[in-house]
């Protein structure tokens, strides 16, 4: 009994370090932050769920470009399967020009438009497009050589923000920040 107390409380003293360390920018605890979001996926493809673990390692080895890149090409294959969910249908019927016979298809045509694609299809919103395209271009701005260097913070938030649209896209409710206090 008391043994269970005292590892109850270490488990807590433990996470509530952890919670302090992660408001410290330069904390290596901040990077994990992604983690309990990650583990709020679940059922990723296995190419998905490696093209995000790679992200998270490059968010942990400070490379952050290219983890707005690696974390982009897991979405957009996410995005992809889903446009395929009912077997290309709703996408034929939105791009009839489009000769798309499977998902594989789907990497011949420019993110960009896909994007558009998924709010035709009915997937998403006008809003939720725009949101989209921005990220694309974030990704576009680490992908290439511009002048652009994210910092620990941007790649949180970017990695984050798509987290939580490929659960928006999957149909489940947004997932809410842990409770304070």
């Amino acid at each position: 009994m008391v043994v269970q107390r005292v590892m109850r409380r270490a488990r807590m003293l433990e996470s509530e370090g952890r919670s302090i360390l992660s408001t410290v920018e330069s904390a290596r605890a901040r990077r994990f932050t992604l983690d309990a979001s990650y583990q709020t996926l679940g059922h990723l493809s296995l190419k998905q769920d490696d093209l995000f673990r790679q992200a998270l390692r490059c968010v942990e080895a400070e490379l952050y470009r290219a983890a707005h890149v690696m974390a982009w090409a897991a979405f957009v294959d996410f995005l992809h399967e889903r446009l395929a969910k009912d077997g290309l249908d709703r996408l034929r019927q939105a791009r009839p020009t489009w000769k798309v016979k499977h998902v594989e298809d789907l990497r011949n045509h420019a993110d960009y438009q896909v994007i558009d694609a998924g709010e035709d299809c009915g997937l998403y919103g006008r809003t939720t497009k725009k949101a989209l395209h921005g990220l694309l271009n974030k990704r576009n701005e680490c992908g290439h050589p511009e002048e652009y260097y994210p910092s620990l913070n941007d790649t949180l938030g970017y990695v984050d923000e798509l987290f939580k649209r490929l659960v928006l896209l999957r149909g489940e409710a947004s997932p809410r920040p842990p409770a304070r206090g």
